[in-house]
């Protein structure tokens, strides 16, 4: 009964956790209320305080999940295929990331709210941090199996390739016609040609 009553807890944990997404996506942090989330979930207003102890405290669950989830991304991509198929692989899952209403505005609502946030800040840096070591891990190893070649490190590699990710969701946010879906051909040539100095 107890692991029933544990699983059935978390299922509403994460299902307020999407539902805050959502709403943080949608309005942004400052403009939802903890009433918005239960909403959506269509739990009763202030149920989600048996869940989390306040909103701050549900933007800290939500930086926090959206680093494992990329950590077990990034991993299950490098198990499936080679390490460079793997990075390839990566920029098409982020423009399909950044199309998706929900998932592309929060992202940068939880990056404005680094800026303000002490710590959304250190959640985020460490994200950030284990993004790009896991970045490096598959630059590394691509070099390695000879898929790549580049006078890069592995680290400054992947510090582009962050930015290279980072900047489609700001295309997205500040052009309207900019179409991340339609661009994963041209965000592979251009990561192509900096790992392969324009082909091996």
């Amino acid at each position: 009964m107890r692991t029933v009553n544990a699983a059935q807890r978390a299922a509403k944990r994460e299902a307020l956790l999407d539902a805050a997404a959502q709403c943080f996506a949608e309005r942004g942090y400052e403009a939802t209320r903890t009433a918005d989330i239960c909403a959506v979930v269509g739990m009763s207003s202030g149920n989600l305080f048996h869940y989390f102890r306040t909103k701050h405290d549900v933007l800290l669950a939500l930086v926090e999940r959206e680093g494992t989830q990329t950590a077990a991304f990034l991993a299950e991509l490098g198990a499936e295929c080679g390490p460079f198929d793997a990075l390839l692989g990566l920029l098409e899952a982020v423009c399909e990331m950044a199309a998706d209403p929900v998932a592309g505005g929060l992202a940068l609502e939880i990056s404005a709210q680094a800026h303000r946030d002490e710590d959304v800040a250190l959640r985020y840096k460490a994200n950030d941090r284990s993004f790009r070591d896991g970045l490096a891990g598959l630059v590394r190893a691509a070099d390695a199996a000879g898929e790549i070649r580049t006078d890069l490190t592995p680290e400054a590699a992947a510090t582009w390739l962050a930015a290279l990710v980072d900047g489609v969701f700001a295309r997205v946010e500040a052009d309207p016609d900019f179409r991340p879906a339609e661009q994963s051909a041209v965000l592979r040539r251009l990561v192509t040609h900096l790992l392969r100095e324009g082909g091996v």
